[in-house]
Parts: C-alpha cells; structure tokens; sequence
C-alpha cells in the first residue's frame, strides 16, 4: 500500500496546497491527470490511515502535496483512539484544550481563544508520556492500575490494605501504598503516580484546613520516602468531573460509610460555598437490604452476596407509592449461593437515599442536600457561567442504581425554583464505580503529563505547590 501511494503522488507531484476547510484538513489541487485528479480527499485520508502512524507521517517527507493531508486533525485523532487508551475524539479534545495546562486550570474565556490544536503534535507527545500508577483509595473499596490500560488492573476493600488503624497516618499510608505496588509487581521508583483521595474535612475552617494539609502532607511523605519520581494527588470529586468531560458542576459522590454533596468551579473545590454530607453510604444501602432479606427468609452467606444483589436487581423507582403495588420480582443466580428472588426489596433499598427515614437514618434525603448545594452555588454568584452548577455528575457504586439520575432529576425540578432547576442534568457514573479512575487516567495520559500536574521531592521539600486540587 505505501508503494502504490508513493507511485501515485510521484505523479501529482506538482499539485499545491490549496484552502483550510472546517474540520482543519487542507484541499489540494491536482493537474489534469485524468481519473486520478477525480480521487476524494477522503479516500486518501483512509490510505494514510491504514498505512498508519509512522507511515503517515512519512508521506509529508514524499510529496508536498501530501502535507495538507498529513495534518489532518481527523487522521491523528483516529491515531489516537486506534493506538491510545482514550475513548473517544470528545475525551481527547477535552483533555488536551483543557486540562493540558495543569493545575490550577485556565479560566473558561482562556479555552474560547485557544487556537486549533494540532493532534499530529498531540500524539507525537502523548506516545513519550511514560505511563503513570493510578491509586484509587476510596474508603471502600481501592482500584488501581496503569493509565495506559483500558481499565483497573484490580482492586480490593480498602481496609484489608490499610494497616493497623492505630498506627499513625503516615505508618498506614506507607502500608497501603506498598501493598498496592506489592499487588501490581511494580518497583515505586519507575513511574509517577496518581492518587485519588476521598472528600474529607469538609469544612472551610482553620482546623479543616489543617487536617487537609496534614493528611495531604502524609500522602506526599508516604510515596517520596518510597522513591516515586512524581506524585499528582487528586480527590475524587474533582476526577469524576473530570471522566464527565466536565471542570465545574456538582459531584455527588456515594461512598461507602457516606454521601458527599461537592461544588467544584473551573477544577477547584468551593468549600467557602459549602458541601453537603448525607450520612448514607453503600454499607447502609446493603445494611438495608440484608434486614428486608432477613424478614423475608431469604438466607445467604455472606455480605458480599447482599452486595451483589443489590448492584444485579436493584432499582430506583420515579414513583415510590405507585412502584409498592406493581410486581416486582426478579431473579438472580449468585455464585456458589443459588437462586435468589427479591421483589419490593429491589426499589425500597434505593429509596432510603430519598426517605432516609425508611432506614431508621435522621438525616436529609439526597435530592435535598444536592438542592441545597444548588442554591448555595447560586447565591454565590460567581464570575464566569452562571449555570456551572446545574451539571450534577456521580459516582461511586452504588450511584450506578438503575434510575437514580432520572429520579434526581425528577426531585430536583420538584424542590427548586425554575430560575435554579431550568436547565439542570444528572449525569449517571460515566464509568461505573471506576468513574474517578477514569478520571485520573485522562490526566495520567495527557501530552504533557507528568509536569504541571506532579510534585517532585525537590517540590515536596520546599512545600511551594501543595494546594493542588484539595
């Protein structure tokens, strides 16, 4: 194919480059040369996309006429989604005109001015980028791996991992991470890594602070005593926005003992506008449906099945008094347990996230705590979109509920004023329970990663950047 190409352009060899069309491809004109001056620029394109990257990036050298087709932004973002872990163009475009400046990011006016990217440059970039250890601690359940796999290389409950919890935080960290490089059989001194951290210390006091900058401090002197090269520390909130394609909004989070209501703008958390906690997490929602299975017979042994249950039958309903008198049931076979049957269990158990009552939980529900943090952001009144919050996007397991993000939806226009509610959209986890993995990974794989994202030991040790995206 690369002969039949060369042959071809040798003899339009006195074709010039003609006008930029919208998608950024170059036409070219052609002599008369017959049939051969009829050949779609399209055609050629998928020539030198079967050719492939290095041979593509050859035809420049053959021919000057090849040249407009060679920096085709559409021929190299096939490239990348062909050769690179990135899911789609949109991913791709939203990590590089966005994110690719690092921390703390450019303000939204910065992005409508920036010039056309050139991805031929992109991937040439992005092929050197060494891949990065991606760590996502929840307070449940851990996934990690590397940035350029397709998804976590595994993952396992968080505590199993954590050491003695009275040793002190640095003594438990430096346990964790050796443990977590122990599983993935990689020496710490050969890539960066990134760290997703939970919320915590949700507040904007001088004590919340400091806790932040202690535990912060720890994660740093954990890996740098360990020999990582680089560290990017990230919380979770902020990445699942991100695996949205998303730098401002409200992330809500289901973690495993509780809820977290996060306003993020342009990438930073606004505590100063609040977030909300609901103290409802997955070990509740299971809790829950372990008691009905309880009263219901249904015997199991162990938690793990209930969990199971729960992710494979459970639901959230729109209507919770119109779901009680519907037939519900359904089936699933559990592993070395047999066959289990749920009915009402499958909707009641999701419906304590909104009738926190239901599960003896004096708490508000979580369409009201997101309402809450939607008015907050609104009375904020902050320079730049003044809808940057009616994007809710969420994650954590048990977000993945089948209905949630409709119901949400549904609450949310029911609770609010339409000058707030106008507009609102609920995104469901984008990649599962994996959403801020996700997010670290397109961080992790950015053309100019590790630089403006990482902190060095030389960084750590004169403490000049530790306000990274906490």
């Amino acid at each position: 194919m690369s002969m039949v190409l060369r042959r071809v352009w040798e003899l339009v060899s006195s074709t010039s480059r003609g006008n930029v069309d919208g998608s950024g491809a170059e036409a070219c004109s052609r002599s008369d040369l017959g049939e051969l001056e009829q050949l779609p620029g399209d055609i050629l394109l998928q020539i030198l996309r079967e050719l492939g990257p290095k041979d593509a990036a050859k035809m420049s050298c053959v021919c000057k006429s090849l040249r407009c087709l060679v920096f085709d932004n559409r021929l190299w973002v096939h490239f990348l989604q062909t050769h690179h872990p990135d899911p789609s163009s949109d991913s791709l475009f939203f990590a590089e005109a966005t994110l690719s400046y690092g921390y703390p990011l450019p303000l939204p006016p910065f992005h409508a001015r920036t010039p056309q990217l050139s991805f031929k440059h992109i991937y040439g970039q992005r092929a050197r980028v060494p891949g990065s250890v991606i760590i996502d601690g929840g307070s449940g359940y851990c996934k990690f791996g590397w940035s350029k796999y397709a998804c976590p290389s595994g993952r396992s409950a968080t505590f199993l991992e954590f050491g003695n919890i009275e040793s002190p935080m640095y003594t438990r960290l430096r346990h964790f991470f050796a443990t977590i490089y122990n599983r993935m059989q990689v020496k710490p001194n050969t890539q960066p890594v990134i760290v997703s951290v939970p919320i915590c210390h949700y507040d904007d006091t001088e004590s919340a602070k400091a806790s932040r900058r202690q535990l912060k401090e720890a994660i740093y002197a954990a890996l740098f005593d360990m020999n990582v090269p680089a560290v990017c520390a990230v919380n979770q909130a902020t990445l699942a926005l991100f695996a949205a394609k998303r730098t401002s909004g409200i992330a809500v989070n289901i973690g495993f003992q509780v809820t977290s209501v996060v306003p993020i703008f342009n990438g930073k958390v606004m505590r100063s506008v609040g977030v909300e906690v609901v103290g409802l997490g997955a070990l509740k929602l299971t809790g829950f449906l372990r008691e009905k299975m309880q009263l219901n017979n249904l015997n199991f042994q162990s938690l793990y099945t209930v969990r199971t249950l729960k992710e494979k039958l459970c639901y959230v309903t729109l209507d919770y008094e119109a779901e009680l008198s519907k037939d519900t049931q359904a089936s699933f076979e559990a592993v070395g347990e047999g066959r289990f049957t749920l009915s009402k269990e499958r909707f009641q158990t999701g419906e304590i996230l909104f009738q926190p009552h239901l599960a003896g939980v004096q708490a508000m529900g979580l369409h009201q705590a997101i309402a809450l943090c939607m008015e907050h952001c609104h009375s904020a009144e902050l320079a730049g979109d003044s809808d940057w919050y009616k994007t809710v996007v969420l994650s954590g397991g048990s977000a993945c509920l089948p209905g949630l993000a409709e119901r949400l939806e549904k609450e949310l226009k029911a609770l609010l004023p339409p000058y707030i509610s106008n507009g609102t959209r609920v995104i469901p986890p984008p990649y599962g329970a994996d959403t801020p993995w996700f997010g670290a990974k397109i961080i992790g794989n950015l053309s100019t990663f590790p630089g403006p994202w990482c902190v060095t030991k030389k960084q750590f040790r004169q403490k000049p950047r530790l306000n990274l995206i906490w």
